[in-house]
């Protein structure tokens, strides 16, 4: 069903982007060199799935930096959807705007997959963590968005 051909996997260099966040402010992965990266790609801002992801990385946000780990979410919304979803939700960390997909389909996290029983194209939500020496150490993709983080905390041995 799903392309997993664009997929990436442990130990490959992730593919370096710059993307608007929701102030429209430039944030390059370069930004954040020698620290260790969550990348989470989601859907749509604003809809119930994604904000309950969202809120579970809001509301864990201290504990993933208490680790040494920086948040940056990323979807195709633009920067104003984007500035409403975090500010209606409290979001403390950046969002990032793809519109044209670029950083979602270098990462696989776009491509077929089924909802409601039919097979659809869209954005696979994916999330990857990435070392300080920009190599990723989990792809993770089709996560659900309920439990995700705590899911995600235990692979990070942060439980």
């Amino acid at each position: 069903m799903t392309d997993t051909s664009a997929r990436l996997s442990a130990g490959t260099t992730a593919p370096v982007f710059t993307l608007d966040d929701s102030d429209g402010n430039a944030v390059a992965l370069g930004d954040h060199a020698g620290q260790k990266v969550i990348i989470y790609f989601y859907p749509a801002a604003s809809t119930p799935g994604c904000t309950t992801e969202a809120c579970d990385f809001r509301d864990n946000l201290n504990s993933l930096k208490s680790a040494g780990y920086q948040v940056l979410g990323v979807s195709k919304d633009g920067p104003e959807a984007l500035q409403r979803f975090r500010t209606d939700q409290n979001l403390n960390f950046p969002l990032l705007s793809d519109p044209d997909l670029e950083v979602h389909k270098a990462y696989g996290a776009f491509g077929e997959k089924s909802l409601y029983g039919k097979t659809v194209t869209g954005v696979l939500r994916s999330t990857f963590v990435i070392d300080e020496q920009g190599t990723i150490e989990l792809p993770l993709y089709n996560v659900k968005a309920t439990g995700h983080v705590a899911s995600l905390r235990k692979k990070l041995g942060l439980v």
